[in-house]
C-alpha cells in the first residue's frame, strides 16, 4: 500500500496525555472485521468518545473542538498490548499523520511505519514541554521535519532529534511500502544480478 510522501508537517496537535494506551483502546475489537483500511478512523477511541448511547462525551479530548490538527501527541507506552495493524489504521483514517510519545511499544512502531504513520519518540523532558505548550495553547503548532529528523516547537524553538530507521526514513519520505521501494530499486537489482552471472 503506498502512501502519501512525508518530508517536513507543519501542524498544530491533540494532546492525549495518558499513559500505557493499548491497542484494544485505540480500536476496541469489535470493530476488526472490516479488511480494508477505510473507515476505522470513526470508530477510534469509540468507547472514550462515545458513551453507552452513541453520544459524543464532551469530556474527551477529541469531541473538544478546541484542538484539532494532524499530530498526536500521546502518553508513555503508546500501542501496547496485542498486535494490531487496525490500531495504526484508525490513527492514521481519523487524519493524524504522526503521533509524538516518549514511548511506544515496539509492535505498534513497526505497524505505523508500516502503515504511512510516523511515530516520533522523544525524551520525557522534551515530551513535557510539547504537551504543556499544546495544553495551554490549542493553536500552538509542532514541526516535524522528518529528512532532519527534528522535531520543534515552533513558539518557542525548542527542538528534538529523534531516531528512524533508515530504510523505513526513505520509505516515509518517498510514499513506499515494500513492494514499491523493491521496484523503485529494479535497475540496480537488475544491474546486480547481471554483474553476478558474468
Amino acid at each position: 500500500m503506498s502512501t502519501d510522501k512525508f518530508t517536513t508537517l507543519r501542524s498544530t496537535c491533540v494532546p492525549l496525555p495518558i499513559e500505557n494506551v493499548d491497542t484494544d483502546q485505540i480500536i476496541p475489537a469489535r470493530f476488526l472485521k472490516a479488511t480494508t483500511r477505510e473507515g476505522f478512523g470513526e470508530n477510534l477511541f469509540r468507547d472514550w468518545r462515545y458513551d453507552k448511547n452513541n453520544e459524543p462525551r464532551e469530556d474527551f479530548i477529541l469531541n473538544n473542538p478546541l484542538w484539532s490538527g494532524k499530530i498526536l501527541v500521546a502518553g508513555r507506552n503508546f500501542g501496547s498490548g496485542s498486535s494490531r495493524e487496525h490500531a495504526a489504521w484508525a490513527i492514521r483514517d481519523f487524519g493524524f499523520k504522526a503521533v509524538i510519545s516518549s514511548f511506544f511499544a515496539d509492535i505498534f512502531k513497526g505497524n505505523s511505519l508500516n502503515n504511512g504513520l510516523l511515530p516520533v519518540q522523544v525524551s520525557e523532558a522534551f515530551y513535557r514541554s510539547v504537551i504543556k505548550e499544546v495544553e495551554a495553547n490549542p493553536q500552538s503548532e509542532i514541526e516535524i521535519n522528518l529528512p532532519h529528523q527534528e522535531v520543534t516547537i515552533l513558539s518557542t524553538g525548542q527542538k528534538e532529534h529523534f531516531d528512524i530507521n533508515s530504510y523505513k526514513k526513505e520509505c516515509m519520505i518517498n510514499g513506499y511500502d515494500d513492494i514499491d521501494y523493491l521496484i523503485s530499486m529494479k535497475e540496480k537489482i537488475e544491474a546486480f544480478e547481471k554483474s553476478s552471472n558474468q
